[in-house]
């Protein structure tokens, strides 16, 4: 009997209340660490991290600007959209077209593709310089029609704000504007690659 007292004397010792929080919240901040990658792997997240950013980033970007191939004729600084830009292409080989149109300079062979090429100068007016031993010629294509377009000089791929594109001017007439997205202040002059591409009378038959 005397045991039996002394027993639950013993199991009756007070709580260290404490000393028990210690150790439930050391339990806790060991469970909100596990699976917390440490090292390489937290740099990969990182990086991964950085790169969905990016991404976001280049969305937004894309759906408030216009990217397009920037290119010089004569004195003026032109731009197209650069999805229907298939390659920019050195001009070489041009072989001349017998009874096309005057604004179509030639033809050429790209890897086994015939393609017309013509100078939007003679077709915008524009002072006619000739053509200079490295032209480039941007080749621009949609599901019915192909055709590359001779530069005096290419200035390179950009993205331009929709908000600095403006309208035509009104004053404007002609096959220009016919072709004309809008203009900046620079000035750059926007072109409508897929209005240029369903014009039927930039077809050309090689065959002529």
């Amino acid at each position: 009997m005397k045991k039996n007292k002394q027993a639950l004397s013993e199991k009756r010792q007070p709580v260290n209340w404490d000393e028990l929080h210690r150790r439930l919240d050391a339990t806790r901040q060991a469970i909100e660490h596990i699976g917390v990658p440490a090292g390489e792997d937290k740099k990969r997240i990182l990086r991964e991290r950085a790169r969905l950013l990016a991404r976001e980033e280049d969305t937004t970007l894309e759906q408030d600007s216009l990217s397009i191939i920037e290119f010089q004729l004569a004195y003026e600084h032109y731009g197209i959209e650069s999805i229907h830009v298939k390659e920019v292409y050195y001009l070489k080989d041009l072989t001349p077209l017998p009874g096309a149109p005057p604004f179509v300079v030639g033809i050429i062979n790209i890897r086994g593709e015939i393609w017309s090429v013509v100078d939007l100068k003679k077709i915008f007016g524009l002072p006619d310089q000739g053509l200079p031993e490295f032209n480039k010629v941007i080749i621009i294509q949609n599901a019915a029609m192909k055709f590359g377009i001779v530069t005096d000089a290419i200035i390179g791929k950009k993205n331009v704000p929709l908000a600095s594109i403006k309208p035509p001017p009104v004053t404007l007439s002609g096959i220009l504007a016919e072709y004309l997205i809008g203009v900046t202040n620079e000035p750059l002059i926007i072109l409508n690659a897929e209005k240029m591409l369903t014009d039927k009378r930039m077809i050309v038959d090689e065959h002529v």
